[in-house]
């Protein structure tokens, strides 16, 4: 019996590609159709409307019609939770370097 789990895309899983990172970053400075993101890329318009049908998933990109054209827009608020989790790594390294500082400082007084 062979089960299979359909999981719901996330953010993570999204941005773990170059290229959609980098649709991502075209995206930030304006809104874009297929036809003009697909310039920017060594890639077929079909394989570039598949990463931007996984960025939708992952609520990072909305598409709107203008006539027979679809113009994508960014929604960096979807970024959130890799923020939050970078954070904590923020944090941790922000607690060891003052622990470094302080050892350092104990020692150039010791001296």
């Amino acid at each position: 019996m062979v089960t299979t789990t359909t999981r719901e895309p996330d953010v993570f899983t999204a941005i773990s590609h170059p290229a959609r990172r980098h649709m991502l970053d075209l995206l930030a400075e304006a809104d874009r159709s297929v036809n003009t993101l697909a310039g920017h890329f060594q890639m077929s318009r079909p394989a570039v409307s598949q990463h931007l049908r996984i960025l939708l998933d992952a609520g990072l990109v909305t598409e709107q019609r203008h006539g027979r054209e679809r113009r994508y827009h960014f929604v960096p608020e979807q970024l959130g939770q890799v923020r939050e989790w970078i954070a904590q790594y923020e944090r941790f390294w922000d607690d060891r370097l003052k622990r470094l500082q302080k050892l350092l400082s104990k020692k150039k007084n010791a001296q």
